[in-house]
């Protein structure tokens, strides 16, 4: 399964189809720096990538990472048509077994007031509705005769259907119990970011024990609930010291620090400055 954090999305890059007779071979490369997602229409395709198998029969689909060799790994035994298209992201992107990103991120630009979120794709499937698939992949090649500046729009418009289609078709990360509970316990932190929280109170939420949750977040999310919830306070302070007039104080206790030196701390350590100097910078 592929994490990607949005935004930015994933974005389209080029597309084309091909067809390969009995003996053909997908191209080996390596480090291309593009995903590359195929879409067989008929025949077969047998890659492997590093220790991975990926079969692609008629109907089915995988995505090749950007940053690893890939190769054929048995010729075609019947003519195969395949549809491809390249894609890339200016975001971050991790696999199941690397180390889990958190959409929750310490925002730099603090008017903006981004909320990420997490993308999920599994590496390869049978597309459940082809036709629809497939015929978003015409599309794609259609427009890329389209001269006006708009068809690239509308590509990348296209190239997103296609995703949303492999992704609700394929089912999400999300669908695994410890995720399910990992985000069931970031809603809830953040419901209830401006009251004191404990572990204690988070279990008796949940219906988990505490060590379970705190588990579950870390293999999600990255980091504890704790450090979940400090970064959430941080990002809700940010705010209301851009937007409001409030005294700091009145502020760390509203964002649920309960005292000020902890609050300034906090602040501090994930904003790199003091609440009050970052007050006066982005107030004038």
């Amino acid at each position: 399964m592929l994490q990607f954090i949005a935004p930015p999305m994933p974005h389209y890059i080029v597309s084309g189809e091909d067809t390969y007779p009995i003996g053909g071979k997908h191209a080996n490369r390596s480090n291309i720096g593009v995903f590359d997602l195929i879409a067989v229409t008929r025949g077969g395709l047998f890659l492997e990538e590093g220790n991975l198998a990926l079969p692609i029969p008629a109907g089915s689909y995988a995505v090749l990472r950007p940053d690893r060799a890939h190769r054929t790994a048995v010729p075609c035994s019947e003519e195969t048509h395949f549809y491809w298209l390249h894609f890339q992201t200016l975001g971050r992107w991790s696999e199941d077994e690397e180390k889990p990103l958190s959409p929750l991120l310490i925002d730099s630009q603090p008017y903006a007031q981004i909320e990420y979120f997490s993308l999920y794709m599994k590496r390869s499937g049978v597309i459940q509705t082809p036709g629809l698939v497939f015929d978003s992949f015409r599309h794609l090649l259609q427009l890329s005769l389209d001269p006006f500046p708009l068809a690239l729009y509308k590509q990348q418009q296209q190239f997103h259907e296609i995703l949303l289609h492999l992704q609700e078709e394929g089912g999400t990360r999300g669908d695994r119990p410890y995720v399910r509970v990992a985000e069931n316990a970031a809603v809830y932190l953040r419901r209830h970011y401006k009251e004191p929280l404990s572990y204690q109170c988070l279990a008796e939420a949940l219906h988990f024990h505490q060590n379970h949750i705190a588990l579950c977040m870390k293999k999600t999310f990255g980091c504890t609930p704790l450090e979940y919830v400090t970064r959430y306070r941080v990002e809700q302070a940010k705010r209301l010291l851009i937007h409001t007039d409030e005294p700091i104080g009145h502020i760390a206790e509203e964002t649920g620090f309960g005292s000020f030196p902890y609050f300034v701390r906090c602040f501090s350590k994930h904003v790199g400055i003091q609440p009050r100097a970052f007050r006066m910078e982005h107030r004038g």
